[in-house]
């Protein structure tokens, strides 16, 4: 598989590539988003759902575990898995009627349960740098190869 690695600047950039994220999904697909607190999982989330097409306030899902978002035709749900007390939570949630829909899953912390989590179609890791965030993206799926060079192919 064909990984790729980034850095980008600040904030504005994070959501800036959110929002390209978002246009080479089309709003279907699972991705994990990995990296230590603070390090931009959510801003990079509001990216791709901003990117989207969504308008409205895009909050943090820390203690609904769940946000969902409907953007015409599409469903993103944007899931925060931080605060997870006990795995079956998900289960309980219906996570695998989230995940079985023709949808966007954006699950930030999937280390915290991922006994029940499917394997993603992309796993994006953040990690802290001198000149921003560095990024790295991993494809588990066709679908996640085809993002990574759709990707690559801008920076």
């Amino acid at each position: 598989m064909f990984d790729v690695t980034l850095l980008l600047a600040d904030e504005n950039a994070m959501v800036l590539f959110g929002h390209r994220i978002a246009q080479v999904t089309t709003g279907v697909g699972l991705v994990f988003i990995e990296g230590d607190l603070g390090v931009g999982k959510t801003t990079l989330s509001r990216g791709i759902i901003r990117g989207l097409g969504y308008i409205g306030v895009v909050k943090s899902p820390t203690f609904t575990l769940v946000e969902p978002y409907e953007i015409g035709v599409i469903r993103a749900y944007h899931f925060d898995l931080y605060r997870l007390i006990d795995h079956e939570e998900l289960e309980y949630m219906g996570i695998r009627d989230y995940l079985e829909k023709d949808a966007l899953c954006l699950i930030e912390w999937p280390d915290k349960n991922i006994c029940f989590l499917p394997k993603p179609d992309l796993t994006i890791t953040i990690i802290p740098h001198k000149y921003g965030r560095h990024l790295t993206l991993l494809p588990h799926s066709m679908r996640g190869q085809f993002w990574c060079i759709a990707l690559a192919l801008e920076f």
